[in-house]
């Protein structure tokens, strides 16, 4: 009876362990990933030891171990640094980067470095970006990158799109929120400044003449209406303007006003 007892306990403890390795030895592979199986022990290990498998993936927990890779656009903005230009001067560079996993190359990605996707973007990644930056400000001066910013960075977009593809990234797009140094940008203030100074000037100079022209417009009118004004202004004008005004009082000092005169 108790060599019975025990092996039903034997029998209901192989079940538990059974039903508890089955339940954690199936998995399903998310929307937007592709899975990789691994294999952690045996003869397979190595190179040979990472699959594709999609779906749901039945496995062994004791010698086999699923990763998920996104598939889908990932964007990280990593710290700043600092990359000497040709000539020696400093700039600073705080870079954003959309990337992702090229369909199938998820299993090539995790042989090569053994790691998960967010520390491989964390450090290889960062590296491949910041030595695509290093190499092109060695080709440029200072005031090439200043005079051709945005084919620099275009010529710094396609040196990392291409060793990333080699790697099985893809670069979506990058901002590389460049600064310049701290002189360069004293020096460009300063310009600006001036530049802003010498069409204020300029402004007020065109207001001086314009203002100088009218008044001579003004002065030329005003003369030529006198000139007028002297050659019409005859004898019988005057004593026409004269009996026209008059309110036919007698003054009550001087003489009384002479209607007609001779004016031959």
């Amino acid at each position: 009876m108790n060599r019975q007892i025990f092996t039903w306990s034997i029998s209901f403890i192989l079940i538990l362990v059974f039903s508890i390795t089955a339940m954690k030895s199936c998995t399903r592979i998310d929307a937007g990933h592709e899975g990789i199986l691994v294999k952690l022990y045996g003869t397979d290990k190595g190179v040979q030891d990472v699959s594709l498998v999609t779906g749901r993936v039945w496995y062994n927990p004791f010698t086999e171990e699923v990763f998920q890779f996104p598939t889908f656009v990932q964007t990280i903005d990593y710290p700043a640094f600092t990359v000497n230009a040709k000539d020696g001067s400093v700039f600073t560079v705080d870079p954003t980067m959309s990337f992702r996993v090229i369909p199938g190359e998820s299993p090539r990605i995790f042989a090569k470095y053994r790691k998960d996707i967010e520390l491989i973007t964390e450090t290889t990644l960062f590296n491949y970006t910041r030595d695509a930056f290093r190499i092109q400000f060695n080709k440029y001066s200072t005031d090439s990158i200043i005079s051709n910013r945005q084919s620099f960075e275009d010529k710094v977009q396609l040196a990392l799109d291409e060793a990333l593809r080699r790697e099985g990234f893809e670069l979506e797009q990058m901002t590389s929120g460049l600064q310049y140094p701290d002189e360069i940008v004293r020096a460009v203030n300063l310009k600006n400044r001036a530049v802003q100074q010498a069409l204020q000037v300029e402004n007020e100079l065109k207001v001086a003449e314009a203002q100088a022209r009218k008044k001579i417009v003004e002065a030329e009118a005003e003369a030529k209406a006198n000139e007028l004004r002297q050659r019409t202004l005859t004898p019988l004008l005057i004593q026409q303007q004269f009996i026209e005004k008059w309110d036919g009082r007698t003054p009550l000092y001087g003489n009384s006003p002479t209607f007609f005169k001779n004016v031959q």
